[in-house]
């Protein structure tokens, strides 16, 4: 399947921090997947905060989006509506902002593929029960 790639928090953290379990699959995957991965802004501010919380530079996931490796794809401002309605519809996972921000991007990019560590995107559907393709660890 091709299309666009949308990246959750836990690889793009993995890739940054050598001594995560998910390191090298993280490396493997952002080697052989082209750029630009799809994001949103709840995303970023997760990787952000977990680099930093686990003492790695949180300045490097942002020069990904410099380099145009990374896209921040999803203004919040403009899919509020529909972000609103994904909260309530997995109101009893519950879901963070950055997934219910993901499967709206899902549904916004078709044919897309999820890069995730989450287990709720098997639960997560796209557009009422269209599965949502990801992309894990075996």
């Amino acid at each position: 399947m091709n299309g666009q790639l949308i990246l959750d928090t836990g690889p793009w953290v993995a890739l940054h921090c050598s001594g995560d379990t998910h390191h090298a699959w993280a490396k493997a995957q952002f080697a052989q997947f082209p750029a630009p991965f799809l994001t949103c802004e709840a995303v970023v501010a997760e990787t952000c905060f977990l680099l930093a919380r686990s003492g790695f530079d949180p300045s490097r996931a942002l020069a990904l989006i410099e380099r145009g490796v990374v896209r921040v794809a999803l203004s919040l401002a403009d899919q509020v509506g529909a972000v609103r309605a994904l909260f309530e519809r997995y109101d009893n996972v519950p879901a963070s902002l950055a997934d219910v921000c993901l499967i709206r991007l899902s549904e916004l990019h078709d044919p897309c593929r999820v890069l995730t560590l989450d287990s709720d995107f098997a639960v997560y559907r796209r557009h009422g029960r269209k599965v949502i393709p990801v992309i894990t660890p075996q």
